[in-house]
């Protein structure tokens, strides 16, 4: 099973588009499974048919929920939660990303497109045709219509819409079948409307020449507007004839030339002809699949069986995912956890009997749940949910359930802002989950102009006290203090109006730079983060209360670690539980310093996880009655501490920093370009990384921080070490590490300038200079020194033109603003930096 662990990871924290979906309906008192998974009477629990899949569909919203195993409980749970809870809880453990919805099934309670913004990040429509036609008819009287009328009325309305849906749908297996008679004529369509009209109301199209017209003329504007045609196939209502749904039946409108240009995709995997829709896949150019509704309603082997059976011939391009979620939030997040476990089968045989292999399994797990769909339905969107596992512990649900609604008294909504300072509104639970989770609450815009000297904007910002902003709370990063049970935290984005990020916003700098990786290279990058911090302890002495070192013990000591060991199995337990991996921790070379390594992912998570990780172990070190502080040099006489990072570069899951033959260092071509173009600007990266004057203190030759422009393989005397970890192969290195970043940089912000770095080495095919092996101080003569003060890597950062366009100017000026203030308050201030402790 080990073989195939990263693609589980894969398959477990792909975001999902879910390109097929339908609204969700408030709820009063009847339970989702009658109406969706059965044909019971909804007043009558007990009549509800006990099948496989029901049986397991209730187990799986019990472990969701923390609820007994029966439909009372269940039900008594969900009602407590409320609607809008339970539904940001199923749609953050679906993790999807991009929402579609067809909401032409018409609900007593149905709730608008609009209203589901709440929990998914991109949220559009699908526009069902017939529905359209339908509700045309339904406005006049039988002797008013004419076929001219009509479509001129219908040709107007789809028209209108065209450019604010994401396809077209038609239900046309539903009403006739799909033996679509591409040369049906006005005549007949003529008659076929008569007939539909004389069956009174309400309105149902159902004659097959009527409807065969329609269908015709709304693909012809689809394509006129580029926009794609879902096509219902497979199982679906009770009146539908299976025989006239297999996709075969569509043979004559594939080759009909004048919608060769039409992109059609079949949904529900045409369940019980699987093949056959594999098989239209692979023959015709505009025919795509997606194998929504038959997960989760079959057995786990059907479910198997039929997405094996779509995959035999279709090419992986072709194929997606939709949860085909229906009226209940419930139904979004079994489809989604179902699809994952029946992929992840699937792909894991194909691996094993060698059809694939891991990389290129974990390609296809992109491509079926995210990539193929984002390209099928032009979609231009953006991550919000990539740091976060997809589906939470069993323990971490129950208290995320049973706790954060019912004990949970705060809310902490955090921001990081320009000059690193972790800050948090705080919101007492009920106003979070009513209002705040949605809407967020206010902040002045001069929250990013802050140094850490002054709570008000510094000059030259062009930030000021006027205007505001919205902290919106990005609901996949929820979780439980593991030091105050009674609150939970939240990471949050800014906004400067609903559905519109703030220029300033750190995390989606990052968001963005990233986005120029993937798209340009189709690379993402991992990071690690090692957070050295020293504990300092209350003393007195001639009569004062001052702080000093936990303890006096040399680099990696026993009798260090024995001391601090109560602290620090806290502190791994509380970020286990925020799912947070300790690689390893020990005591460091200062007196009362330690190190947490914590393992590489994807950099956004990484960033996140490391926000969360100096909390925990300011917030641990505090009930111990200990003081925890991150600040590069608290003592000028002894041992920096740094926030080093590790990166390294993936495509498809697998690292292509590493060469994969014979190198020159032991990296790729790819990966010398990226780390050649961060050494390039690395004296301009420092204002991100290294942004207090008390950073350049710790940068010093012989600290092991870094203070020469250079690299070197695993030399620690480099700002830059190519590493090779236990397990590389000798002489190939897998990633590399930075060493002038600090406790006190902001990470997204950090990241970002990084990535912006490699992303210009990339671009330009840097090379690396040769390494340097030996003691850079020996050599600085042949050495250029890094900058050795904030001045000077400000004044670095102003000449490098790369960072205005990457990271945004706007967001440029005001971090140099903030770091021009620092500069200012600490050269006139000279032991300002002693209250740095206090602040990180």
């Amino acid at each position: 099973m080990e073989r195939f662990e990263e693609l589980k990871k894969a398959v477990e924290g792909v975001e999902i588009v879910d390109a097929h979906a339908h609204n969700l309906v408030a709820i009063d008192s009847t339970f989702p499974f009658i109406n969706c998974f059965s044909e019971a009477d909804g007043d009558a629990l007990s009549h509800v048919p006990h099948t496989i899949n029901f049986k397991r569909s209730l187990k799986e919203i019990a472990g969701l929920y923390g609820s007994n195993i029966s439909l009372h409980a269940i039900q008594e749970s969900r009602q407590r939660f409320g609607l809008e809870s339970s539904t940001a809880l199923c749609f953050k453990a679906a993790k999807i990303s991009v929402l579609l919805i067809d909401d032409g099934i018409e609900f007593d309670k149905k709730l608008d497109i609009k209203w589901h913004r709440s929990f998914v990040p991109t949220v559009g429509r699908i526009l069902r045709v017939e529905r359209v036609a339908e509700k045309i008819l339904e406005k006049g009287s039988n002797g008013t219509w004419t076929l001219g009328s009509f479509m001129e009325i219908f040709t107007e309305e789809l028209k209108s819409v065209a450019d604010t849906v994401f396809a077209f749908k038609s239900i046309v297996a539903y009403r006739s079948g799909l033996a679509i008679n591409t040369e049906v004529t006005e005549k007949e369509a003529e008659e076929g409307l008569h007939d539909v009209l004389c069956a009174g109301h309400p309105i149902r199209i159902s004659n097959k020449n009527f409807i065969d017209y329609i269908f015709l003329h709304a693909l012809k504007v689809a394509q006129s507007y580029d926009l794609p045609m879902q096509i219902h196939t497979g199982f679906g209502d009770k009146d539908l004839d299976l025989r006239l749904a297999n996709p075969l039946h569509l043979r004559n409108l594939l080759e009909d030339k004048r919608f060769m240009k039409s992109r059609l995709v079949l949904l529900h995997a045409s369940y019980p002809f699987s093949r056959e829709a594999s098989y239209l896949a692979s023959v015709y150019s505009q025919v795509y699949l997606d194998f929504g509704l038959a997960i989760p309603k079959l057995s786990f082997h059907g479910m198997v069986s039929s997405v094996k059976e779509l995959l035999e011939l279709a090419p992986m391009n072709k194929v997606m995912f939709s949860t085909d979620g229906y009226a209940f939030a419930e139904t979004f997040y079994l489809g989604a956890k179902k699809a994952r476990e029946v992929v992840f089968s699937v792909l894991r045989d194909a691996c094993v009997d060698g059809d694939l292999s891991i990389p290129e399994a974990i390609a296809a797990v992109k491509d079926i749940f995210a990539e193929n769909a984002k390209q099928f339905y032009k979609l231009d969107v953006s991550s919000r949910y990539s740091d976060v596992k997809p589906f939470l512990s069993s323990s971490f649900q129950e208290e995320e359930l049973n706790g954060s609604l019912k004990d949970v008294t705060f809310v902490r909504i955090l921001w990081i802002d320009t000059s690193g300072q972790h800050r948090c509104r705080v919101v007492p639970q009920q106003r979070f989950y009513s209002s705040v989770e949605k809407h967020g609450v206010g902040l002045t815009c001069a929250c990013m102009g802050m140094s850490s000297t002054s709570d008000g904007p510094a000059v030259d910002t062009n930030l000021t006290a006027s205007g505001e902003i919205r902290i919106v709370p990005d609901l996949s990063t929820k979780c439980r203090l593991p030091w105050a049970r009674q609150q939970e935290m939240v990471l949050a984005d800014m906004y400067i109006e609903p559905d519109k990020i703030w220029e300033y916003c750190p995390r989606e700098a990052l968001r963005r730079v990233s986005k120029i990786l993937r798209e340009e290279f189709d690379l993402a990058v991992n990071a690690g983060f090692e957070n050295e911090f020293y504990l300092l302890k209350s003393v007195l002495r001639d009569g004062k209360e001052e702080l000093a070192p936990f303890d006096r013990t040399p680099y990696s000591s026993t009798s260090a670690f024995d001391a601090a060991s109560p602290i620090l199995e806290e502190v791994f337990a509380s970020l286990q539980s925020l799912d947070i991996i300790v690689e390893q921790l020990h005591a460091e070379a200062g007196k009362g310093q330690f190190e947490i390594a914590l393992k590489y992912t994807e950099c956004f998570r990484a960033a996140n996880s490391l926000i969360f990780t100096r909390e925990v172990i300011r917030a641990v070190a505090r009930k111990h009655g200990l003081l925890a502080t991150f600040v590069p040099k608290y003592a000028l006489d002894d041992i920096g501490s740094g926030s080093h990072v590790h990166i390294s570069l993936s495509r498809n899951g697998e690292n292509v920093f590493m060469a994969s033959g014979e190198s020159k260092y032991g990296m790729s071509k790819i990966g010398e370009a990226f780390m050649a173009g961060v050494l390039n600007h690395l004296p301009s990266i420092l204002p991100f990384t290294a942004p207090l004057p008390n950073s350049y203190d710790r940068i010093q030759p012989n600290m092991w921080s870094g203070a020469y422009l250079c690299w070197g393989k695993e030399n620690r005397e480099a700002p830059l070490r190519a590493a090779s970890p236990p397990g590389v192969p000798h002489g190939f290195v897998s990633n590399f590490e930075i060493k002038a970043f600090d406790g006190c940089a902001n990470p997204y912000l950090g990241l970002a300038a990084i990535i912006a770095a490699g992303i210009d080495g990339l671009r330009r095919n840097l090379s690396l200079p040769e390494p340097v092996d030996g003691d850079p101080d020996i050599l600085k003569e042949n050495l250029q020194r890094l900058p050795v003060s904030l001045a000077e890597s400000i004044e670095a950062l102003e000449r490098d033109t790369l960072f205005r366009d990457m990271i945004g100017e706007k967001l440029l000026v005001a971090i140099i603003g903030v770091r021009k203030a620092e500069v200012k308050y600490y050269s006139d201030n000279k032991e300002g930096y002693k209250d740095l402790i206090f602040k990180y």
